[in-house]
């Protein structure tokens, strides 16, 4: 099986490139060749895996437009089984530039038939936003991942962003399903935070991951230097937290034969 998970909510702040970065890491730990997708002109899950955006010269930008070819673009990155498309700034005048182009909701979804077939997952960080990049993503994906942060305005906009994955099953890609909600950002010792994880589990049930990401230093360190925190620190809690993570994945479409109550690892991680 080969997938392609779109990582997307148009709130800001709520861990997308974080949780890009660390799944795409994990999967590629657990020794599947994966893909990272960076669709954001702030270019940070590409500045986050060690690459320069500034030095970048070949991007999905170049992709998108028709410049280049996406095989052309792709970057191996330091750890085994990972690569990256990057992205650049110039990808904030995308969406004026293909806003007359035909089809113009689904020019990703052709770049990726290119290379679909030799990736087991390919994983797409989108913008904080709903534009035309955006529903490209959705267009060429076959789930998408919503990372709610565990504060008061979690489910704000929530809504919104259910609708446009209603309108893009719709009209544009009909296999598009919900991989899952992920709660990030959890702080156990907060009241606020388990009251907004029993929310979110009330009213999505199934689709909540049963992973939550906490609050770790360690999450915020590694893109510091340039790497997953599966890569900066094996043993830290946001390692445990996203290799989780991998492997709920893994086993919601039955790429493992791990048992439901063995998919989390009893480990003890340090901060």
């Amino acid at each position: 099986m080969r997938k392609v998970i779109c990582i997307a909510n148009q709130k800001g702040g709520v861990g997308k490139t974080t949780t890009a970065i660390n799944l795409a890491a994990s999967l590629a730990v657990l020794e599947y060749k994966t893909l990272l997708i960076d669709a954001d002109p702030q270019a940070n899950s590409t500045s986050g895996l060690g690459t320069d955006p500034k030095k970048v010269k070949k991007s999905i930008y170049e992709c998108l437009i028709g410049e280049a070819k996406i095989k052309d673009c792709i970057i191996e990155t330091d750890t085994p089984n990972l690569y990256i498309l990057p992205s650049h700034l110039d990808l904030v005048g995308a969406e004026i530039e293909l806003i007359n182009h035909p089809d113009r909701e689904k020019i990703m979804k052709g770049v990726l038939d290119e290379i679909r077939k030799e990736y087991r997952f390919i994983i797409i960080d989108c913008s904080p936003s709903l534009g035309l990049i955006t529903v490209n993503a959705l267009s060429a994906a076959d789930s998408v991942l919503i990372p709610v942060q565990c504060e008061f305005f979690a489910l704000e906009g929530l809504g919104k962003l259910l609708n446009t994955i209603k309108i893009v099953q719709n009209r544009l890609n009909p296999v598009l399903n919900i991989e899952g909600i992920l709660l990030t950002m959890y702080d156990q010792r907060l009241n606020l935070c388990n009251e907004i994880v029993e929310q979110v589990q009330m009213h999505f049930q199934e689709l909540v991951f049963e992973t939550i990401i906490h609050r770790n230093t360690k999450l915020g360190e590694a893109p510091s230097v340039g790497k997953s925190v599966v890569m900066y620190d094996a043993d830290s809690k946001g390692a445990v937290n996203y290799l989780n993570l991998a492997r709920e994945i893994l086993q919601k479409n039955d790429l493992t034969k791990i048992k439901t109550k063995d998919k989390i690892l009893d480990l003890e991680p340090n901060e």
